[in-house]
């Protein structure tokens, strides 16, 4: 581990450290535009310059583009260094635009933070600036290609990091150029990311333009809840509602970056149409009042035709919270039982959460360091687009990547794969053997599993990938025998499953037992269930027969929803008690490698001033309550249909959840990257 000296202090670092993460790890930042970790080093921008005083390197270098040696001392403030930078800024500047006032980065710009620190504030050059016509990138991101300093992150992360080419760079000398070769929508899937990484003001956010600077929101890190990888995201309220989505930096999970689904996933919570008043019937009523009458017809039922008449159906989109309260309310009534949305669109997910232990789990962001990767029923692009992109980073770093599935796969990387029949895949999966020759009934796809099975042989890292919504039990349970082999033959191999939702895995760990949406409706059929409480769950979205579901529920003779999204499920319910969303109340979510996250609220509830204003100024009312403020949580909702005062805000209702379902222990001490808790065995 080298040992060198940055501005007086002694610093000791990891082999292949550049001097510029040396430096930041000693508190010593030094000014980059082009840097950035995930990126890697390129020195494009030469502000990062520093005077190397000793050692095996000497005078102006670049610290982005050296490593740190024994020996080095390093001044990062010496008069020439300062002079370089100096310079640089203004070449710059030479050309940039004095738009600020009207700039979407404004305020948290870098180059100007860097600009202001480097002194410089006049314009000495007499020429004419150089302008170039912006391009439509489509409606999210918004192209001012006058801002740019060639940075290069933009190009590099696009067609390097994601493997797109449809945005790069052209021209030469001063006349580059970063954008498309013609106006069109972007075809990146993960191409919001460009807004972060640009330094300046190029790329901006198009939805949330000129809605206010950053130090006008409320913001606050979160966990995105649109799949179940849970990366972390950075949430900025203004106004009552939510403004923007951004990446979080997450060591254990995302990296540095979230695909467009998940920032650009969120209009419906501020939409209009979202239940905000309860509803008795076709009355407007508060929500409390709402959940009273629906208490009581619930007990009228149940004396009428038993506790087992009456049963719940959540899913994978509520909270860990919502879903213990739920699930406990149903076995203190002895209700008919809970039924999870979330196995009608993965039947496999049970052997997923079962199948996992800290000996076979991976993050998503050690995926990257596979040296072999088989992908088994999952379209990773689609159903988990931040998994593609680690596979892709895993690729580029020498791993070989295969696929066994019935569709047609395309990922932004080369992959071999097998197009299998459903019932081919668990004898393809049984026949891979870590020393011996392809076994198992390979049939018409033994030459390509032989070469899966010698990428598997020469592994030392492989990682087997698995999906759940398009494969039975058998293939889920096949993957994990897969690892287990493997790890019988010293091979460090790891287990990572796609759920359909943000906390199904936390369901299915609350309660194993939880019952498909077929035997809910069958009961609803026969006659056995004539009450439905539906909480955060729409049946109609993983429903294969539309017809046979809308004839059970004609059956029912009470039906009540409780949520926060204006479902199919909501229009048609008796009773609507309108619930705040995990952007209002917070909530604990349990991603598909049985991580644990604690997703605060991004603010306090309330109907948006956009629309109690009617778009005009916010009505004038004086009042100790804010427009809308009455909605429950979810888990607050049960507590109320049960009679019973909820605990008293977040922390208390955790604590009753740890002691009443003690799998969830560990939660209370969790750290800011979550902690994993795998089912009791």
């Amino acid at each position: 581990m080298p040992n060198l000296i940055i501005d007086n202090k002694k610093i000791r670092v990891a082999k292949g450290t550049r001097v510029i993460d040396a430096a930041e790890s000693a508190g010593i930042y030094i000014p980059r535009f082009c840097y950035f970790a995930e990126l890697g080093a390129v020195g494009a921008c030469r502000v990062c310059a520093v005077k190397f005083i000793d050692g095996p390197v000497e005078g102006i270098q670049m610290s982005c583009m050296v490593e740190a040696e024994d020996g080095m001392v390093v001044s990062t403030d010496d008069a020439e260094a300062v002079d370089f930078r100096r310079h640089v800024i203004e070449w710059m500047m030479m050309n940039h635009p004095h738009d600020c006032p009207v700039c979407d980065e404004g305020g948290h710009c870098l180059l100007q933070d860097l600009t202001v620190a480097g002194g410089h504030g006049i314009r000495r050059f007499a020429g004419k600036k150089r302008t170039y016509a912006d391009q439509y990138l489509g409606p999210l991101i918004r192209h001012e290609e006058n801002r740019c300093i060639q940075c290069y992150r933009c190009s590099r992360f696009y067609q390097e990091y994601c493997g797109y080419t449809d945005l790069g760079v052209m021209g030469i000398a001063q006349r580059i150029y970063f954008g498309r070769y013609k106006d069109g929508v972007l075809e990146n899937p993960f191409s919001g990311n460009l807004i972060d990484l640009c330094p300046t003001g190029v790329y901006t956010d198009k939805p949330s333009r000129y809605t206010g600077r950053r130090w006008d929101f409320e913001r606050t890190t979160g966990v995105c809840t649109t799949c179940s990888l849970g990366c972390s995201i950075t949430v900025s309220a203004r106004y009552r509602q939510i403004v923007r989505l951004e990446a979080a930096f997450s060591q254990s999970v995302n990296g540095a970056f979230i695909c467009d689904r998940g920032r650009y996933g969120f209009f419906w919570v501020n939409s209009e149409n979202r239940p905000r008043q309860g509803r008795v019937e076709t009355k407007a009523t508060p929500p409390q009042k709402a959940a009273a009458a629906a208490a009581g017809w619930l007990d009228r039922l149940a004396e009428q035709y038993g506790a087992g008449a009456i049963a719940v159906a959540g899913s994978g989109r509520s909270s860990l919270e919502t879903l213990a309260a739920w699930m406990d309310l149903c076995r203190s009534r002895s209700w008919r039982g809970f039924f999870f949305d979330d196995l009608a669109a993965a039947p496999a997910a049970p052997v997923a959460v079962f199948g996992l232990s800290p000996e076979n789990v991976i993050s998503m962001k050690a995926v990257e360091s596979a040296d072999m990767i088989l992908a088994v029923g999952t379209d990773a692009l689609d159903e988990a687009p931040m998994l593609a992109l680690a596979m892709r980073q895993a690729w580029r770093a020498g791993a070989g990547v295969a696929a066994i599935d019935p569709r047609d796969l395309e990922w932004p990387f080369e992959f071999q794969q097998v197009v299998a029949a459903h019932d081919e895949i668990v004898d393809l999966l049984s026949g891979i053997e870590p020393e011996n020759e392809i076994g198992g009934n390979a049939g018409n796809h033994a030459g390509k599993m032989a070469a899966i099975q010698d990428q598997v042989r020469h592994s030392r890292f492989p990682v087997i990938l698995c999906g759940t919504a398009i494969v039975d039990q058998g293939t889920a349970l096949a993957a994990a025998g897969l690892v287990k082999r493997l790890r019988k033959n010293k091979k460090d191999a790891r287990l990572f499953y796609t759920l359909p939702g943000a906390n199904t895995f936390g369901g299915i760990l609350l309660d194993h037992r939880v019952k498909p949406p077929d035997e809910l409706i069958h009961a609803m059929e026969s006659g056995e269930i004539k009450a439905l409480v539906a909480v955060e769950s729409d049946l109609w979205q993983n429903c294969t027969d539309r017809d046979r579901l809308e004839r059970a529920l004609n059956g029912l003779e009470f039906l009540c929803a409780a949520d926060c999204m204006a479902t199919e499920l909501v229009s048609r319910a008796d009773i609507v008690i309108p619930v705040s969303s995990v952007y209002e109340s917070g909530g604990i979510y349990v991603n598909q490698e049985a991580r644990a996250q604690w997703s605060p609220p991004a603010h306090a509830g309330g109907t948006p001033v956009r629309i109690t204003g009617a778009g005009g100024h916010p009505p004038r009312v004086i009042g100790p309550g804010i427009a809308g403020g009455d909605m429950p949580s979810a888990w607050q909702a049960a507590w109320q249909i049960a009679g019973l005062d909820p605990p008293a805000g977040p922390g208390e209702m955790i604590e009753w959840m740890t002691k009443t379902y003690p799998v969830t222990g560990s939660v209370k001490t969790m750290a800011a990257q979550g902690v994993r808790i795998f089912p009791l065995q």
